[in-house]
């Protein structure tokens, strides 16, 4: 797990690594259909949509579970890209000068390595998708994502990126059953 510790309270990290300051509660709670909104998805889905504390907690799993996917992605891109992109210059320049028996080897070759790769890199993030702990951050941060929408359209001064993520394709259940992850006893609330 990353530092929780070293994040300024009220300061969050995006998707691309920049740190943002948190729209406090009472700046959504302000609008009543965000308030109302936030009050009844809290009771849905186990989290204080309208506590400060609960939502930077919420925010940092978040960062962290999608820095996790990211770096998944990278290790998935370097070879696709080195199998896939690179097999043209080595056709262009080696196997249309060979024979058509190392062409359909090495075609076979190449397919079998880009299938085995995706494949041990699909069911090595296969496990995170199917955690139901993660799922249901995802599932918080899209709901808080639809609260904070709800208050700009009512008036806050929320700005339209916020809380600059995208949407999650897997968020869409909550599962009740699953445990939480605690909110660290010792946090930065001063």
């Amino acid at each position: 797990m990353g530092d929780y510790q070293a994040i300024e309270f009220g300061k969050f990290v995006d998707d691309q690594g920049a740190v943002h300051d948190m729209i406090p509660s009472a700046t959504i709670a302000a609008v009543p259909e965000a308030r109302a909104a936030a009050e009844r998805f809290s009771a849905d889905v186990r989290l204080d949509f309208l506590d400060d504390r609960a939502v930077h907690w919420m925010l940092f799993q978040r960062r962290e579970e999608t820095g996790k996917a990211g770096m998944q992605g990278c290790l998935f891109a370097i070879p696709i890209f080195v199998l896939g992109v690179g097999a043209w210059p080595f056709w262009d320049l080696v196997a249309s000068q060979r024979s058509r028996q190392f062409q359909v080897g090495f075609v076979a070759v190449d397919t079998l390595l880009l299938l085995t790769i995706s494949a041990f890199l699909f069911l090595w993030r296969l496990r995170d998708l199917r955690d139901k702990t993660l799922r249901n951050t995802r599932c918080r941060a899209r709901l808080y994502r639809k609260i904070t929408g709800i208050a700009r359209k009512g008036g806050a001064d929320i700005p339209r990126l916020y809380p600059y993520y995208g949407m999650y394709a897997t968020s869409r259940k909550f599962f009740p059953e699953a445990p939480d992850r605690p909110i660290p006893e010792q946090d930065q609330i001063q």
